[in-house]
């Protein structure tokens, strides 16, 4: 991989004032969780379920697993060489992976692995970062930075780089960049009707609706803004809402430095890392309707678990994942009318 550099290039911004309370509301319950699915691995940084049932996930050390969320039986399906991060099941039984080293993969049932993109825009594809397709097999896929990798992912978050991408990759190979200058965009979905995206921008807290047809076709509306929290990957249940992974609570110190010039960001960069900020330990996932209202918001500090990275819902039953976690984890579902 190639060596991230350590020189911060910050860039201001003013963030809109945080939430009162950390954004708490009558949607606010706590983060459950029933049982833990081991994958004996690390880092299962996102999860999806496949049109079974089963959970996907990918390992810090590239394998792709299949895990079924009833009895905890997993079956690695392959590796990708890399450091897989967002998935999606494609529509011919294959996964689309987006992986930090590689770029957009397409994995077999067998285990093969097809590079689909692995350059962009004339440089190398790096931390591509969640992925989705549409019937026609046109595949959306974001890039988070591309400054930072995923080791120093915090370089981006005190620089404010806003070098992340949407991407499009039309079926006969065609890439184009449909939006640049993201805040670390991040998760991806498509609407049921294929009309629009939703996509998180971790460190912009919000999430937009970019439009794919109609007359706002190429132009981007809020959907979820001025989040309390760095939203991650986000996915569409079978119940219709929206699940979104909440990594972290914002930062006040940072959202104090980031309108300022960037001198005290690049002092708080340069300290060991041991003194410098880090994300509050939480375990936080929020659900929203397809017309951006709040529906549940579950937070737990107590440890059971933490930095939840992707989640996803399935009948019922609703999974998490995280970048620094070691197993997969099922929550108690609250219902809607709580």
């Amino acid at each position: 991989m190639t060596p991230t550099r350590r020189l911060l290039s910050p860039r201001r911004w003013n963030p809109p004032p945080a939430p009162a309370n950390q954004g708490r509301t009558h949607a606010t319950r706590p983060f459950v969780v029933t049982r833990r699915l081991p994958t004996g691995g690390h880092g299962p940084e996102d999860v999806i379920f496949d049109p079974r049932g089963r959970l996907l996930t990918g390992l810090a050390d590239g394998t792709i697993l299949r895990i079924d969320p009833t009895t905890g039986d997993r079956t690695a399906i392959g590796n990708t060489q890399g450091r897989p991060l967002g998935l999606q099941p494609s529509r011919d039984g294959a996964i689309l992976i987006c992986d930090h080293d590689r770029g957009l993969l397409r994995m077999s049932p067998d285990g093969s692995v097809d590079v689909l993109v692995d350059t962009v825009a004339g440089r190398p594809l790096t931390f591509a970062s969640n992925v989705t397709e549409g019937p026609d097999g046109t595949i959306w896929f974001t890039v988070s930075t591309r400054r930072w990798h995923l080791e120093r992912y915090l370089g981006d978050v005190f620089e404010h780089s806003c070098t992340g991408l949407l991407v499009r990759r039309t079926p006969d190979g065609t890439v184009t960049v449909l939006r640049d200058g993201l805040k670390f965009a991040n998760g991806l979905l498509l609407a049921p009707d294929a009309s629009y995206l939703l996509l998180a921008e971790t460190t912009g807290y919000r999430i937009s609706r970019y439009w794919l047809s109609g007359p706002k076709t190429g132009t981007t509306e809020p959907f979820a803004d001025n989040l309390a929290g760095l939203p991650d990957n986000i996915s569409l249940g079978s119940d219709g809402l929206v699940r979104v992974a909440i990594a972290a609570p914002r930062n006040t110190l940072l959202d104090r430095l980031l309108p300022l010039p960037g001198l005290p960001r690049v002092l708080l960069w340069n300290l060991p890392e041991a003194l410098r900020p880090k994300p509050t330990p939480i375990a936080w996932v929020m659900a929203f309707d397809l017309d951006g209202h709040l529906v549940h918001d579950l937070r737990t500090d107590d440890g059971s678990y933490g930095f939840v990275t992707g989640v996803a819902e399935h009948h019922g039953t609703v999974a998490a994942a995280s970048l620094h976690q070691d197993d997969l984890v099922i929550l108690d579902q609250p219902t809607r009318d709580r």
